[in-house]
């Protein structure tokens, strides 16, 4: 009758696997969660700096023209209005950026601009009128109004922003100085910012991406990130976008330098999950491997150990039971693998010997 107990064998074989393979997945297990968790730190750390350095930068670029238009308020004198004129165009010819660049007394009239645009009409309605009468200001990328007819005709409508600041004469407020930078200058900035696979978008206030990739280009963006984009300060999301893949996304709340007047931008940072941790999640796969390649090696060995233990234990078994049947029979066979073995073996042998003494007498 077969026995329904474990061989030594299968014990030595599944006691050894248990004993060896459980520590370690366990620590293979928390390594790769590290490995893993590590890996999206560096990828937030690259992300999280470039964008702040795409913040700084634009910030910085868009600091040089309003110091050009701050500076241009102090020189003005709005009595001396020739000399207003020479200074604008003077500036307006050394700055190609200025689609616009003019002055406008209290009252909201042109009294002189770039190329004579606008001259001796009203911009009192104008936002960046109404509030560089109070103080410096800046207003975010609109489509050209007043100027859409007098610009050579384009494609695509121009677009501006604005940067004005109060003229003042005898102490008092005397106009407004005023400037539309093309939005392509920024544009361009912005596309010089971008790398190979990270998307560096410009947000506006309302949630409407000013700059990014073409499917969300003057789109509102409803996901988290841009909900926060106004209330944090830098912050990382991993979250799903419109086009249903997840992204790494990070969060500079404001760009802005200095006393640069604030166009209520932010810029998120985002790369493609997959493809940032990639890398990270080949070597994770490759450590696996590696791992399951050596388990399975080392249950190999394992088993032939199990085997070599077992055999000799298995042939003084069936000699013991042979010599219970017959005393008369084939000596034990004289194990020598390890210690145990052997003295059981010599002790089955004196076992029998004892036995067939017993029986002839």
């Amino acid at each position: 009758m077969a026995s329904s107990r474990l061989s030594l064998r299968t014990i030595v074989f599944i006691g050894g696997a248990t004993l060896m393979l459980v520590p370690a997945i366990v620590t293979a297990t928390l390594y790769t969660a590290a490995l893993q968790q590590r890996g999206e730190e560096l990828q937030v750390e690259k992300l999280t700096t470039r964008g702040e350095l795409s913040a700084n930068l634009l910030a910085r670029r868009t600091y040089g023209v309003w110091m050009d238009v701050a500076k241009l308020a102090s020189l003005i004198d709005p009595a001396n209005l020739a000399n207003a004129r020479e200074q604008i165009q003077f500036m307006s010819r050394l700055d190609g950026r200025y689609s616009w660049l003019g002055i406008a007394d209290v009252g909201g009239k042109v009294l002189t601009a770039k190329d004579g645009m606008l001259e001796g009409e009203s911009v009192a309605e104008r936002p960046w009128f109404r509030r560089g009468l109070e103080a410096p200001t800046a207003i975010d990328v609109h489509e050209a109004q007043l100027l859409a007819n007098l610009l050579p005709k384009s494609q695509e409508p121009y677009r501006f922003i604005d940067l004005a600041a109060p003229l003042r004469h005898a102490g008092s407020v005397a106009g407004v100085v005023g400037a539309q930078l093309n939005w392509n200058w920024v544009a361009e900035g912005m596309a010089a910012l971008q790398a190979p696979g990270i998307d560096v978008l410009l947000v506006s206030q309302d949630r409407t991406v000013l700059f990014g990739p073409p499917d969300l280009i003057n789109k509102p963006l409803n996901i988290g990130s841009a909900l926060a984009a106004s209330r944090v300060t830098t912050a990382f999301l991993s979250e799903r976008w419109p086009d249903g893949k997840d992204y790494f996304t990070v969060i500079v709340p404001t760009v802005g330098f200095a006393d640069l007047p604030s166009f209520g931008w932010s810029l998120l940072v985002r790369q493609n999950a997959d493809a940032a941790m990639a890398s990270t999640r080949e070597l994770i796969r490759s450590f696996w491997l590696i791992l399951g390649a050596g388990a399975l090696a080392a249950l190999a060995l394992l088993f032939l150990a199990a085997q070599w233990l077992r055999t000799p234990l298995r042939r003084l078994s069936e000699s013991a039971e042979t010599i219970v049947q017959d005393p008369a029979s084939r000596p034990p066979y004289q194990e020598t693998r390890f210690d145990e073995a052997a003295r059981l073996s010599d002790a089955l042998a004196r076992i029998q010997s004892k036995l067939m003494r017993a029986a002839s007498h």
